[in-house]
């Protein structure tokens, strides 16, 4: 495999823009910005590659004719109702077919570069619209591009892939869409659906019939912190992952898991973030030959967290990780400080956080514990695992 890595980014990505709403473009702007002064882009093996949008049968392996058709007009039509637009999380917006499959062809181009062997790992931080469903807008997003870039590798000959989604609202989009293939492996931690949207993602959420166990779901207790949060990934995700073999991982990074969230109630740092990346390209590295496609996700603090979280993200894809005790750039914090007055602009890439951990134990009555012991009771048995054993 190739060393080098692929960030695939345009200014015209930003037009991805719900209008006054918590998912605000200026969190991707503000990302690239810090990746650039801090000179990840221009590291040697790295390409900047400008997508080109889905096209209408890249769309159409996930997401009905219908529903497409719908997502063009609706701009055009002020009485459009239905499809899941018109509602607070889903407004309808100008260029939203455009807009949509662009982020889509984004990712499709992450995917293909990394599938083709032309790229080790590649990222695109304006992806990971993870809740759209075939025929349904959902949780701010229109096309589900981490859906739609999978299954075009399914159709290029891909037998194993492992998606694995850290975004603290579970992965639903993407598990629906393949939750009867079990050539895709969907895993992912989030907020108790008790407590959180979309009210799905629980442990008994396994997989379809003759895909059973190709779905593994870890549902965290609200205010889990990085050394919960860790505890359970490293509980459940190397284990599955190690059992299913894929060619190729593609994670959702989604950055709304921190303790600023407005969004949700998980009580990570970026620095728990940071070490959630880590771990997973050192998986990719492990099992499938560093094959790692990431995008971004949910992340709702815009200036106080996703620009730190996803430039780490970006280090970690493109060499060497940064160390989370640099200072951020003045020239970036003046940046921030022009896009969103008034916030509190963060000085360094850290937070100070702990990301040591106690391993998991099977008897254990704590809270993070139990719902690791509910998720490697469900699924475990189903990929020949023993769910007691820690060693698993």
């Amino acid at each position: 495999m190739p060393d080098g890595a692929v960030v695939v980014w345009d200014e015209d990505l930003l037009g991805y823009d719900l209008g006054d709403h918590p998912l605000n473009p200026v969190r991707v702007e503000l990302t690239i910005a810090l990746a650039r002064e801090l000179g990840i882009l221009d590291r040697a093996g790295v390409r900047t590659v400008k997508p080109t949008p889905a096209d209408d049968a890249a769309l159409a392996r996930v997401h009905r004719a219908d529903y497409i058709e719908a997502v063009k007009v609706a701009p055009h039509d002020p009485f459009f109702r239905g499809y899941g637009f018109g509602t607070p999380d889903n407004p309808v917006f100008d260029h939203m077919h455009d807009a949509s499959a662009l982020v889509a062809g984004a990712t499709i181009a992450a995917a293909e570069a990394v599938w083709r062997g032309e790229a080790r790992h590649a990222v695109n931080v304006a992806g990971g619209l993870h809740h759209a469903m075939p025929g349904r807008a959902s949780g701010f997003c229109v096309y589900n591009d981490p859906a739609v870039a999978i299954a075009g590798l399914l159709d290029q000959g891909a037998e194993r892939i492992a998606y694995v989604d850290i975004d603290v609202h579970h992965g639903d989009g993407v598990q629906a869409i393949f939750y009867d293939d079990p050539r895709v492996l969907t895993v992912s931690l989030h907020e108790s659906p008790l407590t959180l949207f979309p009210g799905t993602g629980f442990p008994y959420e396994i997989g379809g019939p003759g895909a059973e166990g190709s779905a593994v779901n870890i549902a965290l207790p609200p205010g889990t912190d990085d050394r919960g949060w860790l505890r359970a990934f490293h509980a459940v995700v190397p284990s599955v992952l190690r059992a299913f073999r894929p060619q190729l991982l593609f994670s959702q990074c989604g950055a709304d898991s921190h303790r600023l969230d407005p969004l949700a109630d998980l009580r990570l740092t970026v620095d728990g973030q940071r070490a959630a990346h880590l771990a997973m390209r050192d998986l990719a590295e492990e099992l499938c030959e560093g094959r790692w496609v990431a995008t971004g996700g949910g992340g709702y603090a815009l200036v106080e967290v996703v620009p730190r979280t996803w430039t780490h993200l970006l280090a970690t894809a493109t060499g060497d990780p940064l160390d989370p005790l640099l200072p951020t750039p003045a020239g970036w914090r003046a940046l921030a400080a022009t896009r969103l007055p008034g916030r509190e602009i963060p000085l360094r890439l850290t937070d100070d956080g702990d990301t040591s951990f106690e391993p998991w134990q099977p008897t254990s009555e704590d809270a993070v514990d139990r719902a690791v012991t509910q998720t490697r009771t469900a699924v475990f048995p189903l990929l020949g695992l023993d769910p007691f054993d820690p060693r698993d």
